[in-house]
């Protein structure tokens, strides 16, 4: 035993008197996925855990492991991830006491084992389901997730401040510790709490890295480089990108080369990584590298650093998709994210039904052909060329494509200066990932009138991530940037043509947003007003409502504007394609109709809707424009289409609100024309008291046609001159 560990008396803390033997369980499942031993039936909070026999955790990491697999293949979610941090929550939930300590995971997605071990097993069926578990830490479920973080490079500066609190509490029996992957150690935000953390001595917070060498794809930059360094310190650890994480075969220093300091907290059985070690360097102690499959391990270097009650870091190397054939195989992101799956071969069940194309893949054989024809094109992602579309494009033109890390700030930034110098960037995010970036794409790029385009994808609901990544806020916060023209497409062709423009564009920024969906069957416009760069008229019913439709909600606008014809309403669908800035095409159009509905799957308040208002307000318009959308505040977790529909998305509920609207009482006019209602059944007033005497006050019956205004009664005033 080494004089840490009778120290700390840990033997003494985690072994009790050895459970007797518990045979297999009934009806396990082929294939080996199912639990056979039972132990993980008997853990339903982490007091079960530590009351756990040492020598019995490497079976349950193993009943763990066939768990997540049969659970996560049932409904999709974040797989790999999980599948490596395994022992390492074994071993945190057995050294430190949640709630009393404080654990944060960044990122939240590898914290379902986390959650098993909190008693949340029996909810997984329902992972990412509506009303079930969600795939990220969640307050409302449980008092063990202190954050719900699920944006990356955050928990650090969570500690920090978490930390100082229980320092001015007094209460020192309290221990923050912060789960960092090194994919998210690369984000600036983790930085700066890197750089308060390391200058407090006396504030007790482990960092815990969990280095598997990737985010979503392998970790890059200097940072990645130096953990790399660190782990190559100490033979026979795993090597997170071999198959199955085989320890590496290195020669180990020849004797006398430890680089040994002395420091508080050296680990005396193995070591010390040789030469800088960056961490030390900016003032915390250093454990590590420790196997992080081997829980007596982990066990120790967290009873250590626990001990040390000051900044310390212990570095983990786990392996990413451990233990799964096709996760280990997978040698694009070890299955970090998957859908419902064949957990015997970790593919689509065969009778799985095949899926046109996603707007993703789209946009990626678009970018790449765009690259062969324009030099000057260079595509910038943060962390995630595949799930943005880029990895063919980084394959075919490697030169011309960079990966920043999970640093979206810096990706706009950088591109502000590719732009500077002729090239013309392309960064591709995830349309919730763009938030971080808004005061680059601001100051950067559109003081700058620069040509950057930024390709947000997953705008609006994505579905079973929750509220943390629905890209519902970017149409709200880019509608504010000066000069920064926004497309959204309402089909593949529509995206196709939107990248050529965007891309021809030099005259200042442009964005692309487009939702987590197949892409439908492309609906051809009727005509287009106002030029080559001008608004699709889609439908042509009458002139009693105007459909404003954003993007993939062109075709719920269209199938509504069939419904409104069959009650006697008729209706223009128009899809803006640019949708901010307003085109003066679409206020023109605005003129020549009673009521103006626009209908987006981003926020109501703030987003297009009130776009067009604000631009009909200022052709001294009074024709009533009411908003469609998500509501302001934050969406839960669920199918896409059913959040979609609840938010009144869907072309029922759209023909639903165009009817109220319509048939509504007269009201006294509003002080000013503007947006007047949304999705909650709000009236709108109509033009003039003339239109509305003639509106029924309920719902009619079908007619043969829509009531429309004869052409002698239609204004044609010009746009300007009207009150």
């Amino acid at each position: 035993m080494s004089a840490d560990t009778a120290a700390t008396g840990f033997h003494a803390a985690a072994v009790t008197v050895p459970d007797p033997p518990v045979p297999p369980r009934a009806g396990a499942a082929p294939g080996g996925t199912a639990a056979v031993d039972g132990l993980l039936e008997r853990i339903e909070d982490p007091g079960d855990l530590r009351r756990l026999p040492s020598a019995r955790l490497p079976a349950l990491a193993g009943e763990i492991r066939r768990f997540l697999v049969d659970k996560v293949s049932a409904t999709g979610g974040h797989l790999g991830s999980n599948l490596g941090a395994v022992e390492l929550s074994i071993a945190l939930h057995r050294v430190f006491a949640s709630p009393q300590d404080t654990i944060v995971f960044d990122t939240g997605h590898q914290a379902y084992v986390h959650k098993i071990l909190t008693g949340r097993r029996d909810d997984f069926d329902g992972l990412r389901q509506p009303e079930g578990l969600s795939g990220y830490p969640s307050r409302a479920e449980s008092v063990h997730d202190v954050v719900e973080n699920s944006h990356a490079s955050t928990a650090l500066s969570y500690a920090d401040g978490l930390a100082k609190a229980v320092r001015l509490s007094g209460r020192a029996d309290r221990h923050v510790v912060a789960v960092i992957g090194d994919g998210a150690l690369t984000g600036g935000l983790a930085l700066e709490a890197v750089n308060n953390l390391g200058a407090a001595p006396g504030l007790p917070v482990i960092v815990v890295i969990n280095d598997n060498g990737r985010s979503y794809a392998r970790t890059v930059g200097g940072l990645a480089a130096h953990l790399a360094a660190l782990r190559r310190s100490r033979p026979g650890l795993p090597d997170p990108e071999s198959r199955g994480g085989e320890e590496s075969r290195r020669t180990p220093r020849k004797a006398g080369d430890t680089g040994e300091t002395g420091d508080i907290g050296e680990d005396r059985e193995t070591p010390r990584p040789a030469g800088t070690n960056v961490f030390e360097a900016l003032g915390f102690s250093y454990l590590g590298p420790v196997d992080g499959h081997d829980i007596e391990a982990l066990e120790g270097a967290l009873l250590r650093a626990r001990a040390l009650g000051r900044p310390v870091v212990v570095h983990a190397v786990t392996v990413k998709g451990k233990g799964y054939g096709p996760a280990e195989d997978d040698e694009a992101d070890r299955m970090h994210g998957i859908g419902v799956l064949d957990p015997a071969t970790g593919r689509p069940p065969a009778t799985a039904a095949a899926t046109p194309p996603s707007w993703t893949s789209v946009f990626a054989k678009e970018i790449t052909a765009i690259g062969a024809e324009r030099p000057a094109v260079i595509a910038i992602t943060a962390a995630m060329p595949g799930p943005t579309g880029l990895a063919a494009f980084a394959a075919r033109f490697p030169d011309r494509f960079v990966d920043v890390g999970i640093a979206e700030q810096h990706a706009v930034t950088c591109a502000a200066g590719l732009a500077m110098n002729g090239m013309h960037p392309v960064v591709a995010m995830y349309a919730t990932f763009c938030n971080r970036a808004f005061d680059q794409a601001l100051m950067d790029v559109a003081l700058h009138r620069l040509p950057v385009t930024l390709v947000l994808d997953r705008a609006g609901i994505t579905g079973p991530d929750g509220p943390s990544h629905h890209g519902m806020w970017d149409l709200v916060l880019l509608g504010m940037i000066p000069g920064l023209r926004i497309a959204a497409p309402r089909d593949a062709t529509r995206l196709r043509e939107a990248l050529h423009e965007a891309v021809g564009f030099d005259g200042g920024p442009t964005a692309i947003r487009y939702p987590k969906a197949s892409v439908g069957p492309d609906i051809v416009a009727l005509r287009r007003l106002g030029g080559a760069g001008g608004i699709d008229v889609l439908a042509e019913n009458g002139d009693r409502v105007l459909l404003v439709a954003v993007g993939s909600l062109a075709g719920p606008c269209v199938a509504a504007a069939a419904q409104l014809r069959h009650h006697g309403v008729g209706a223009t669908v128009v899809d803006p394609r640019w949708v901010d800035p307003v085109h003066p095409a679409l206020v023109e159009l605005a003129a020549s109709h009673d009521l103006v509905v626009t209908v987006e799957d981003g926020l109501r308040t703030g987003g297009v809707g009130a776009a067009v208002a604000t631009a009909c307000a200022d052709a001294d318009l009074d024709t009533p424009v009411r908003a469609l959308g998500l509501p302001r505040e934050f969406i839960g977790h669920g199918d896409r289409a059913h959040l979609l529909a609840a938010a009144g998305l869907d072309h029922g509920s759209i023909t639903a609100s165009v009817l109220r609207a319509v048939h509504a009482p007269t009201r006294p006019a509003a002080a000013g024309p503007g947006v007047v209602g949304g999705g909650d059944g709000a009236a709108s007033q109509p033009k003039s008291p003339s239109r509305s005497q003639a509106m029924p006050q309920a719902m009619p019956q079908p007619a043969s046609q829509p009531a429309s205004k004869p052409k002698s009664q239609r204004r044609s005033q010009p746009i300007g001159g009207r009150r």
